[in-house]
């Protein structure tokens, strides 16, 4: 771990980012000594910044702090977070010209089953409802408390994710992960403007069906459309992607576009 590139596990009790979740972060896979999708994630950890006002550190410094984890261990999941920094002063209210705190770290790649791929997963219907905030929905901001609630939800070992409704009813995503759907050839991803995190394999997703002329339509939709789909899966830049095998009752035996676009996925150069 790199605490603005010193090696070290601590960071001050005045950091933002401890005090209240003020700050952004990104999780990249890491794989024979390279950073998959760089380009992106650094634009996107960028874009997030800025919604956030926050500083956010040069992509050639955060690639070089990056580079030096990876020569003690070439495949793994590196996390990339950015708090607005130190601020002694008490209040919510952030002082002016702040220095950002950057905390990079790097550990062993996550060992999934191989039948997550291949005949996909069990995702359950959480309870906890996502609250609507314009202004923070697509970010990947540390507040990431209705996640952690969501996941205490359940135990079971089989059950691979939770489905994350918002407070109308609403499908917006998994709680680690964006959600597709097929119909008819058409895929269709929730609309993310009101509360979820826009990833960037989501974005990935939607470039594979317009290079591939498949209709892909973001807009909101509901538990009982998402049951009648011909397919659904779920991404994210760790995972890649989950064919969803079971949901509530219904289940998804063939995953065919599921499998073209986990295949473009996994080779696609970008």
């Amino acid at each position: 771990m790199l605490i603005n590139g010193v090696p070290g596990d601590q960071v001050s009790i005045h950091d933002r980012g401890l005090l209240y979740g003020d700050g952004v972060f990104r999780t990249l896979r890491v794989l024979g000594g390279c950073i998959q999708c760089w380009p992106r994630h650094y634009r996107k950890l960028q874009q997030d910044c800025v919604a956030l006002r926050i500083t956010c550190p040069e992509a050639a410094l955060l690639f070089e702090e990056l580079r030096r984890l990876i020569e003690q261990r070439p495949d793994g999941v590196a996390k990339i977070i950015i708090t607005r920094g130190e601020q002694t002063a008490r209040g919510y209210a952030p002082v002016e010209n702040m220095i950002s705190t950057r905390i990079l770290s790097l550990t062993p790649p996550l060992d999934y089953p191989d039948r997550n791929y291949s005949h996909g997963v069990r995702l359950r219907i959480c309870d906890l409802r996502l609250a609507h905030q314009p202004k923070l929905a697509g970010i990947k901001h540390l507040n990431r408390l209705e996640n952690v609630l969501a996941a205490a939800e359940w135990s079971d070992p089989d059950i691979a994710e939770g489905l994350l409704l918002d407070i109308f009813g609403n499908v917006i995503e998994g709680v680690r992960s964006n959600l597709f759907m097929v119909r008819n050839g058409e895929l269709f991803t929730p609309n993310l403007s009101s509360c979820g995190v826009a990833g960037i394999q989501r974005e990935r997703v939607i470039e594979w069906a317009a290079k591939h002329g498949v209709p892909c339509w973001v807009r909101q939709f509901g538990l009982a459309e998402l049951l009648v789909a011909d397919e659904v899966f779920l991404v994210n830049s760790v995972i890649g992607l989950w064919p969803v095998r079971e949901l509530s009752g219904s289940d998804w035996s063939h995953h065919p576009i599921s499998m073209q676009v986990q295949e473009w996925l996994n080779h696609a150069h970008d």
